[in-house]
């Protein structure tokens, strides 16, 4: 498939996990994509892997906690490209296992600082260089199931990913027609955040298996894609039947 060989699509967390799957996918559909993470050597080592499946594929180091960084990613971009269509903010941390009660003030202002400020970040300068660039666009967020429901010792990721449920749709109010913004909320994927959790969670799974991170990255290109050009506001699950209990 050629869905996206006219369209640069920037994704951030890409160096490992749901992220790398994601700029896989959309660079095997034909897109140039941006390959974003605070890991500098993991994000460019992706990229290489990328070109030597001869794709399309440029690294960015960048901490997305950080305004003025994702600012000049996207300002890099469209020099480069001269232009920014889709994207993809995946970014994210866990966090420690603590009572409420106990929790460090600055572990949580870390987690919401990586899983939703940078959101709001993405979503603050991808739409201004899309508008300067006069093109349509689409951000996909990376909500999480944990943005639907509660988690046991998980305050902050809880909070951080109901919040970007809430971004989403503010910001699809205010940037449309020019601008979709949607999300996705995968319940728990076999990746390393998750590493030592695997047979705790899975039985909150009605499918009795964890997610894998290539079946979340086809429906962010499904919902990145003209096919879905009328959708934006939405969350969609995708969580082996986790919310449906």
């Amino acid at each position: 498939m050629t869905r996206f060989s006219d369209k640069v699509v920037t994704v951030t967390g890409a160096a490992g996990g749901i992220g790398s799957a994601i700029a896989m996918r959309f660079a095997k559909e034909g897109a140039s994509v941006v390959v974003v993470d605070r890991d500098r050597d993991g994000a460019h080592a992706e990229a290489e892997a990328l070109r030597g499946l001869g794709l399309r594929a440029l690294a960015m180091g960048a901490d997305v906690t950080d305004e003025d960084a994702v600012a000049a990613v996207m300002d890099q971009v469209v020099a480069t490209f001269r232009r920014l269509d889709i994207l993809v903010n995946n970014a994210g941390i866990g966090e420690t296992d603590t009572p409420i009660e106990q929790r460090d003030s600055g572990e949580w202002n870390k987690v919401l600082g990586t899983n939703l400020n940078s959101v709001f970040y993405g979503i603050k300068h991808a739409g201004r260089v899309m508008k300067a660039a006069d093109n349509w666009g689409t951000v996909v967020n990376n909500a999480s199931v944990l943005g639907l429901v509660g988690f046991l010792r998980a305050p902050a990721y809880t909070a951080a990913k109901h919040a970007v449920v809430g971004l989403t749709k503010a910001a699809a109010l205010e940037l449309a027609p020019r601008i979709r913004v949607v999300a996705v909320a995968p319940a728990f994927v076999r990746t390393k955040l998750i590493a030592g959790l695997e047979e705790a969670v899975l039985p909150l799974h009605p499918m009795r298996r964890l997610g894998e991170a290539d079946e979340v990255a086809p429906l962010i290109a499904y919902l990145a894609s003209d096919e879905a050009g009328y959708l934006t506001g939405v969350v969609y699950p995708m969580d082996g039947g986790y919310t449906a209990r």
